[in-house]
């Protein structure tokens, strides 16, 4: 009776164990609207997090949500207080060095956007002499920024939102952003100081091999998993079902 119970206790706990190895916790930035943002009510929603959840339903593990700043959001999930992390981030060599990536779960490049009436035809570094340049701190915007125009001033800011809003107040003549985002803030916020302009910004050194999602250099089973899930939603719809809630295009190819 006595080995009875030791194995049926053992059996729950092993039960147990099971259990709380399926959750998982994803982190995304939450300032990065449409992708990832925080609502009014505090809700974490977006692109990239429904995405996430989705690739959660189908490796069947419940995920909690927490958000991260940019700036240390790669340090956050190196700590460990999140399990993976979708949030629009380019697959560069760089970043690359520090975590593993997925394939791409999205493609788009990059534009300038320009306060309406400037007619800005030269986007060279001689070009737009004279211009205030603004990107956000930390990304593939900014990198550009910095190669493209190092005689300029360049502005970096901690969050796209306050790009956006120097945009809007003047302070900025042009700003480097990720297209998508940007036609999207132009659609609301936007669309009564600046103009989309010039061609996209689809350079390899800069937007790397598209959005992936990071996780730690040895979690190599998680990693395949999100590979598979994202073969698997792709296939059965569900990707687009969110796809075409955001955007009017698929940007699984984007380019």
């Amino acid at each position: 009776m006595k080995k009875t119970i030791l194995a049926m206790a053992f059996t729950a706990m092993t039960a147990f164990a099971a259990q709380a190895a399926e959750k998982l916790v994803i982190g995304t930035e939450g300032a990065y609207p449409p992708f990832n943002f925080v609502s009014a009510d505090g809700k974490v929603g977006g692109f990239d997090v429904e995405i996430g959840l989705a690739l959660c339903a189908e490796m069947k593990v419940e995920c909690d949500v927490v958000t991260q700043d940019w700036d240390g959001i790669i340090p956050a999930l190196q700590a460990k207080k999140f399990d993976f992390m979708i949030a629009s981030m380019f697959i560069t060599p760089e970043r690359a060095e520090k975590v593993a990536f997925t394939k791409s779960y999205y493609k788009a490049p990059m534009t300038h956007i320009a306060q309406k009436g400037a007619n800005i035809t030269d986007f060279s570094n001689e070009g737009l002499k004279g211009k205030v340049i603004g990107a956000q701190a930390g990304t593939t915007q900014a990198e550009y920024a910095a190669a493209t125009y190092p005689d300029l001033d360049v502005k970096l800011y901690p969050t796209q939102d306050e790009v956006n809003l120097d945009m809007i107040n003047g302070r900025l003549d042009v700003q480097i952003g990720d297209m998508l985002p940007m036609m999207d803030w132009l659609s609301k916020d936007g669309a009564k100081c600046c103009e989309l302009v010039g061609a996209p910004i689809a350079d390899p050194k800069f937007i790397g091999e598209g959005a992936g999602i990071a996780v730690r250099k040895d979690d190599t089973e998680l990693l395949a998993k999100l590979n598979a899930a994202i073969d698997a939603i792709r296939a059965n719809g569900k990707y687009a079902e969110i796809n075409k809630k955001y955007f009017p295009i698929d940007i699984y190819e984007m380019k």
